[in-house]
């Protein structure tokens, strides 16, 4: 009998199961939107209760598009949205809460109050994280702080802390009749309450931060066995054996596997992750010092990571807010119907500036205007936003690590836009190659699952699936390449200083 790994891919916008044969292909898909919540301005969330419900709906559709059961299933994989924080009630499985979504940021205010005199550093030796609205420790303490009785159920032990990997694994391994409270080294690494070197929480950070222990899940490698999906359900018995957050888990399924590799992932944010091999790294330029994976008992892998807040969801800014697009698939059309930018630039700070800046009082502009400027212009300004900020942490990266990118690995679902990826090749500079397999993240909690239970035998088989499947090459003159990044900088500039 043939078999199969299930991927649990539980992302910001949607929720998907993917299921892989050996040879690393997709043979079922399966995938829902969930609601975004916005109470107020900055502020972001999600019902956790309606992403566990269409997980479950994704992973029976995806089943049986194929006629697949469990008993065709070898192990599950769980990768997720980092940072994203939900608090549950041990007892009753109910959230006390709305999930905190990572482009939230209503901490703001609480993260200037931890950095006192020591600054927004203040835990980096220890964290690799600057503090900063992104991770999930503030928003932990915002909750207890701010939601009636919840810091009194917490103290008494009553309720659970974890990000969407840590909720998906309790409930898929049983929930209140014994789910399984545990998250890996990559989704601990992005909490800024995990010490980088021993890998376990940091005790002083968490009394600093007012976060009671006992709310914590166990850490655990990003490959091994967590439990067993509970006996009633679509994959009932069978192990839950990987968990990677995101950006880790593209990074695994793209087979970076050696210091130096890099891939660049285009989601509703953008996130460059750099192999740094088995020693963390403390960027001197705006990065972030993060788990890569550990498999098993192996070694952890560190990367540095560049972190972009906001590109595939400004395309949805320009469908759903200014509705100068009916889908996301219209911006490609529309924006190759004008040659160029027509001078105007969109800089999408709507939280802020993450990676390589990281600058909360940055506000979005749209900059350069004139009567000239159309639809047409804006669409392709958006794309080229994408494609300016990815410059912007590849420099980063190649100023801390001392290695010149050579070529992008790139997957995500704007990778199928051609007019930005060849844009992006032109800015960089450099070739830009997509695989064949372009769902990398749902791929790489399938290897992590599949290695734990013997599916796939070594890290080697993964670099053997991994196959090209087109690359775009530079043809920008480096004049207009020079030109068009000194305007992209004057841009951002322009939204300094816009949000006390």
């Amino acid at each position: 009998m043939t078999r199969y790994i299930a991927a649990i891919d539980q992302g910001t916008t949607s929720s998907r199961c993917m299921i892989f044969d050996h040879n690393g292909r997709a043979v079922t898909s399966a995938q829902q939107e969930h609601r975004q919540i916005f109470p107020q301005a900055g502020w972001v969330e999600h019902d956790a209760s309606e992403i566990w419900t269409t997980t479950r709906e994704v992973v029976a559709t995806a089943l049986a598009k194929r006629d697949l059961t469990n008993a065709d299933i070898a192990a599950v994989g769980i990768t997720n949205q980092r940072e994203t924080t939900v608090v549950w009630d041990r007892t009753t499985g109910e959230p006390v809460y709305n999930a905190i979504v990572w482009q939230d940021t209503r901490t703001d205010q609480l993260c200037t109050e931890l950095a006192g005199d020591r600054g927004p550093d203040r835990y980096r030796s220890t964290t690799g994280l600057p503090l900063s609205t992104y991770f999930s420790g503030p928003k932990l303490r915002w909750i207890l702080d701010n939601v009636d009785g919840v810091r009194d159920r917490a103290e008494a032990g009553d309720l659970c802390f974890g990000t969407m990997d840590s909720w998906i694994l309790w409930n898929l391994t049983g929930g209140v009749t014994g789910g399984v409270h545990a998250t890996d080294v990559t989704n601990a690494s992005r909490t800024m309450l995990m010490d980088l070197r021993t890998l376990e929480w940091d005790e002083q950070i968490c009394a600093d931060m007012r976060i009671p222990m006992s709310l914590l899940p166990q850490i655990r490698s990003s490959s091994g066995v967590f439990g067993t999906a509970r006996e009633r359900g679509n994959l009932a018995g069978v192990p839950v054996a990987g968990i990677l957050g995101d950006q880790q888990a593209a990074t695994f399924g793209q087979a970076c596997l050696s210091p130096g590799e890099a891939k660049n992932t285009y989601g509703t944010g953008n996130f460059l992750l750099l192999n740094t091999g088995t020693e963390p790294v403390q960027s001197e330029h705006g990065l972030l010092t993060t788990v890569c994976y550990r498999i098993g008992d192996a070694a952890p892998v560190y990367a540095l990571e560049g972190s972009i807040a906001v590109t595939g969801s400004l395309v949805q800014w320009l469908r759903d807010n200014l509705g100068i697009i009916n889908s996301a698939k219209e911006v490609e059309l529309l924006a190759s119907a004008v040659p160029d930018n027509g001078g105007a630039y969109i800089v999408p700070a709507f939280s802020g500036l993450f990676a390589p800046r990281w600058r909360p009082d940055a506000r979005g502009a749209i900059v350069g205007l004139t009567r000239f400027v159309n639809k047409g212009h804006l669409a392709r300004a958006a794309l080229e936003a994408t494609a300016f900020q990815t410059r912007e942490v590849i420099e980063a990266a190649a100023a801390d690590s001392g290695v010149a990118l050579t070529s992008l690995k790139v997957d995500g679902g704007m990778v199928l836009n051609e007019t930005l990826m060849q844009f992006q090749a032109d800015i960089l500079d450099v070739p830009v190659i997509r695989p064949v397999v372009n769902e990398t993240t749902a791929l790489g909690a399938a290897y992590a699952a599949g290695l734990a239970v013997g599916y796939w035998d070594s890290e080697d088989d993964i670099r053997a699936n991994w196959e090209v499947g087109r690359t775009w090459t530079p043809n920008m003159p480096a004049d207009e390449r020079g030109r068009l990044y000194r305007e992209w900088n004057k841009a951002v500039e322009r939204t300094y200083d816009w949000a006390d």
